[in-house]
């Protein structure tokens, strides 16, 4: 199981939020690519990166900022938000990112996910942000009616072959992962599927990768000091 240590930028800075509340915003620091060296520094094998100010529609005000994120470190560099079209998708991928993760535009557009897949491979991932099991877009600000295990076989039968999977309820309260979705989702399709929302210790780490993902990505509790990288790199 790949640990996948998060960077969110917001304005430019490092944050994290509760629950994908924009109004529960911690800043964690100024400089992202500072935060991206570090991980790095502590054996992260692969980084992930969000642009907050993107997934919100505010277009790629951070993009210029993740091209150097991605140049600065030896490790591969996986990020999404705000990516709508396929011009989003070829800029970033031209950037050096090994993969783009589609979230909104995929529930809104499975056409682009289609032409992108065609195009792109294995370097086009979909992030499944599920509230009560709903699918949530808009940088989580509204909920959609489609459930996250069907919108993932939509996502198969088009040819993704990675998801990255939220419990928006988790994310960022430090009070454990869903292990029974992240299951149920394993179980579901034969995609990888990387694990997100709730990670607080290294024995979440352990029981997440029984269930069986592929990844798992860790935010806050990498910046408090609940989890240290580099123990958790070793024993999982």
């Amino acid at each position: 199981m790949t640990i996948y240590p998060a960077v969110d930028i917001k304005d430019g800075r490092c944050v994290r939020l509760r629950q994908g509340s924009y109004s529960d915003m911690t800043v964690f620091g100024d400089d992202p690519l500072e935060m991206a060296l570090r991980w790095q520094k502590a054996g992260a094998r692969f980084l992930h990166v969000v642009d907050l100010d993107g997934a919100r529609g505010r277009g790629s005000i951070n993009r210029e900022l993740i091209g150097r994120i991605i140049k600065a470190l030896d490790i591969p560099v996986q990020t999404g938000g705000g990516i709508r079209t396929m011009a989003d998708i070829d800029e970033v991928l031209s950037l050096g990112a090994a993969r783009v993760i589609l979230g909104t535009s995929a529930v809104r557009d499975p056409e682009l996910v289609e032409q992108a897949v065609a195009k792109y491979g294995g370097r086009i991932a979909v992030g499944i942000d599920a509230r009560n099991g709903l699918v949530a877009i808009e940088g989580w600000e509204q909920t959609s009616q489609l459930t996250a295990v069907a919108f993932a076989r939509r996502m198969e039968r088009l040819g993704v072959e990675t998801i990255i999977y939220t419990d928006i309820a988790r994310d960022g309260m430090l009070t454990g992962p869903n292990l029974e979705a992240m299951g149920e989702m394993q179980r579901s399709v034969s995609m990888a599927v990387i694990a997100s929302g709730g990670v607080s210790s290294i024995d979440d780490l352990i029981r997440l990768k029984q269930t069986g993902v592929a990844g798992a990505i860790v935010g806050k509790a990498i910046y408090t000091g609940a989890i240290d990288l580099e123990e958790a790199l070793k024993r999982v």
